[in-house]
């Protein structure tokens, strides 16, 4: 088996499109109406209709909740029809613990947070838009993904 078949054991086609779609999308929004796509933001606008607390009541987060949720279903429905596209129907699984999964969500949303966006808003947005701190957040993402993803997959699972 080749380096590039143990990379991509199911081919990387999708990748590519995922990508592309992705890409486009996230271009199309900031085209059309100048907002950029991150999905940090979202998740703290969409806190807003919940939490009283201060940061949630920001008029950043207030005014802007509404195309930001839009936006949320979006990706969800997308993704929904590529799974039932691509997927057909059929459930993914995966070996690792739902408690784990679950405190990874939690470290994962905190960084987010504490870096002033997500993989989505600087791996896409931010390296579009030549963000030098935002290329720095990437390399760190990436390289905290390869470092979890290893010791998941040799000591936990």
């Amino acid at each position: 088996m080749t380096t590039w078949q143990t990379l991509f054991p199911f081919g990387w086609e999708h990748y590519l499109l995922g990508g592309l779609c992705v890409g486009g999308g996230v271009a199309l929004l900031f085209l059309m109406t100048g907002r950029v796509g991150g999905m940090s933001s979202v998740f703290s606008s969409s806190w807003s209709y919940v939490l009283e607390r201060p940061f949630f009541r920001d008029a950043k987060w207030l005014t802007t909740r509404g195309w930001r949720l839009a936006y949320a279903a979006g990706l969800v429905l997308g993704a929904l029809a590529w799974w039932l596209w691509q997927g057909h129907g059929v459930a993914e699984s995966t070996r690792v613990p739902w408690w784990l999964l679950l405190v990874g969500g939690f470290i994962a949303g905190y960084g987010a947070r504490r870096g002033h966006g997500c993989t989505s808003g600087h791996g896409i947005c931010g390296l579009g838009s030549l963000q030098w701190p935002s290329a720095l957040a990437v390399c760190t993402f990436l390289a905290t993904a390869v470092v979890t993803a290893n010791l998941v997959t040799r000591w936990i699972v």
